[in-house]
């Protein structure tokens, strides 16, 4: 598959420069979850993976699933009901029991012996495997490979500064025949400061494009009141499918 990225947007890639040395830390995340400021948050499954749930999938089932920084997200339980295993990783405890009570999914929880703090946390089904842990502690040597990764709010809230080490993480997780959904943001990055951040086409290319066939799948205009609270006259939602080579 050739490589194809859009570039008719609005914005030049100098323009997120500002954006580059912002650093958000773990707890100003678990400050978030506490203080109820989870707007990245969507009650309903996601329109652009509903759309394109038959590429994902590519007809196959029991599929190995992750969700990189998965919060509470509704499509974890969605894809579940369809017979797939799902894995994800949060730093939030708050929003790991949050998920499973919104769902009601009874759970237990486990230490994680290669991850010194960590806990796992898994409905009684087995199909939902949820690690509270730092994203950079779930290697595959604790998680194995997967088949299928969907990445909506994850690498645009990952600090500009870790993106590399970010990429190689999920390069790390694929399988060879893994379909990795990404979804990033296109607005312009001079009038918010992030997260999410914005991420040019040149970047993902540097990150993914010498292990991975990148391809732009669509793009859907986004905008909403707080999106235009932060200044924004735009906000693009693009998403990509990401295949080894």
């Amino acid at each position: 598959m050739e490589n194809y990225l859009d570039t008719s947007g609005k914005e030049g890639d100098g323009d997120a420069v500002s954006q580059r040395g912002r650093v958000v830390t773990e707890d100003d995340w678990l400050k978030k979850w506490q203080m109820r400021h989870i707007g990245f948050h969507n009650e309903q499954e996601h329109g652009l993976l509903k759309k394109h749930l038959d590429i994902f999938l590519s007809g196959r089932s029991g599929l190995k699933i992750f969700f990189p920084l998965c919060g509470k997200t509704v499509e974890m339980k969605w894809l579940a009901d369809m017979g797939h295993h799902i894995v994800g990783v949060e730093i939030s405890e708050t929003a790991l029991k949050e998920f499973f009570t919104e769902q009601n999914l009874s759970y237990s929880e486990e230490t994680v012996p290669e991850i010194p703090g960590a806990k796992l946390m898994k409905d009684t089904s087995g199909n939902i495997s949820l690690y509270c842990c730092s994203i950079y502690d779930l290697t595959s040597s604790v998680a194995g490979k997967f088949d299928a990764i969907w990445d909506r709010g994850s690498l645009v809230a990952i600090n500009p500064c870790d993106r590399e080490r970010y990429a190689n993480l999920m390069l790390s997780l694929m399988n060879q025949k893994c379909c990795y959904l990404l979804v990033t943001v296109s607005y312009d990055p001079s009038k918010h400061p992030g997260p999410p951040f914005y991420i040019p086409d040149s970047e993902l290319k540097k990150l993914f494009g010498q292990r991975c066939d990148i391809k732009l799948l669509d793009k859907t205009d986004d905008l909403k009141e707080p999106q235009r609270a932060w200044g924004l006259d735009y906000f693009w939602e693009v998403m990509y499918l990401l295949l080894l080579k």
